[in-house]
């Protein structure tokens, strides 16, 4: 016997149509939540300094500076072999010593940081030697922290400023704009202040190092000129920890005044600091009785 279906109604075929777009739409749903966790995740990879880079992709992103954090990516992994003393992290380093002469400032610093990490290297000695002439006063700086661990104090100098204030200058003539309040901290290449010169764009006053805002040394809107100085920044708390750390090795006489202003103690600096700097002027007077 034949059994014949009965025929869909009206409303039934409407159901089963809202049925159909529902699942469609709850599919387009999560295909679109897949390809946002998934382009997330393609991102984090990509970017994540952890991630074991091969060594055809260290040599290109040692190579090809066009993406910097690419680079910055394979000094990391570098620095963290030599660290743990992978010798075939020396393959790299001619590529290291050429990073350290690049135009840009930012793989000139981190090259200093990561020739650090072996001080049995002439060549990186020397490299770092160089540095300490750098016109960017946290690359000089990387390399005055980096000679240290060669047993080279040539960068006390440099060592020694790191615990006094910054004095910023106006690089021209205008009305200032500050973007920083006073106690703030700056990071690197923040801009603290905006200078109208009267060009249809105004000049950014980039901080080159990190610290403290201190003091404005003019006043919010007054007009300032080429070269005065506009905001003096004290040090920040991690740049007196690593110059007296530095220092307890390689400081002299001339680095006590420094260091026990910071013995006695700074505001808003943690008691570590402190500690540090008492222990950083003993060492300095048993060395210089």
């Amino acid at each position: 016997m034949a059994v014949h279906s009965q025929p869909m109604s009206e409303n039934d075929a409407i159901l089963r149509a809202q049925q159909s777009a529902k699942r469609r739409a709850n599919f387009a749903v999560i295909a679109v939540a897949f390809l946002v966790v998934l382009i997330t995740f393609l991102f984090w990879y990509q970017t994540w300094f952890g991630r074991r880079l091969s060594p055809s992709e260290m040599g290109q992103y040692l190579s090809d500076t066009s993406v910097p954090h690419k680079t910055q990516h394979a000094l990391s992994q570098l620095a963290d072999q030599m660290a743990h003393g992978d010798q075939d992290a020396k393959r790299w380093y001619p590529q290291i010593i050429a990073l350290a002469s690049n135009k840009e400032s930012e793989f000139r610093l981190m090259s200093a940081w990561v020739m650090g990490q072996d001080n049995q290297s002439n060549d990186f000695h020397t490299a770092l030697l160089k540095l300490l002439a750098d016109s960017d006063p946290m690359v000089r700086r990387n390399a005055a922290l980096s000679l240290v661990r060669f047993g080279d104090s040539s960068g006390r100098e440099e060592l020694r400023k790191m615990l006094e204030p910054y004095t910023l200058a106006s690089p021209a003539a205008g009305r200032i704009e500050f973007r920083i309040k006073e106690s703030e901290e700056v990071p690197r290449a923040a801009v603290v202040a905006r200078i109208e010169t009267g060009d249809e764009k105004p000049l950014d006053v980039h901080s080159p190092v990190e610290g403290i805002l201190e003091h404005r040394a003019v006043t919010d809107a007054a007009h300032v000129k080429d070269g005065e100085t506009i905001a003096i920044l004290a040090p920040d708390e991690a740049q007196a920890w690593e110059s007296l750390r530095a220092l307890y090795l390689v400081g002299e006489k001339d680095s006590l005044p420094d260091v026990d202003r910071f013995a006695s103690g700074v505001a808003g600096m943690p008691e570590r600091v402190r500690q540090q700097a008492q222990l950083t002027a003993q060492a300095i007077r048993k060395r210089n009785p």
